[in-house]
């Protein structure tokens, strides 16, 4: 699982020209699964995307999460994570989960930080989505499971 995290003071995400997910200050999160990912895993994605501690504090130091600020976060789907561009100009998505693995581990995630965010938006899982953003910093992170 790869997940680009993003903080923002807002962020939205468009589908048919109509906004179906808006936060103000907080995450936004692409997300990309593999077939490998299992919801154990999502679990603990889940946790350590919440506990990130990417906010500054009242000396300027980034030390505080998600919970501390009354952050929100925007979940969108991005199976395009798992690029291969290794041969060619034309990536390959081969690495990327099956629509139907991926879409049931999308919604756990989802439902994983709606135990400890008060206010989780999302996209539509394959749809074709706008997203728009205002990054704070620019500050982004990138969290593979891989790498855990």
């Amino acid at each position: 699982m790869r997940l680009v995290i993003q903080r923002v003071t807002k962020a939205s995400v468009r589908v048919a020209g109509e906004v179906i997910g808006e936060i103000g200050k907080g995450f936004l999160v692409l997300v990309g699964i593999c077939n490998t990912d299992t919801p154990e895993l999502v679990a603990k994605m889940a946790k350590k995307l919440i506990g990130l501690r990417i906010f500054e504090d009242e000396n300027g130091k980034t030390n505080l999460d998600l919970q501390a600020v009354h952050g929100a976060l925007l979940i969108i789907s991005q199976f395009t994570l798992y690029a291969d561009c290794k041969k060619g100009n034309r990536p390959s998505f081969t690495q990327a989960g099956d629509p139907a693995l991926a879409e049931k581990l999308y919604e756990e995630l989802i439902e994983q930080c709606k135990r400890s965010v008060s206010k989780v938006e999302h996209g539509a899982f394959g749809a074709d989505m706008k997203v728009e953003l205002l990054n704070d910093g620019p500050f982004t992170i990138l969290l593979d499971s891989d790498w855990m």
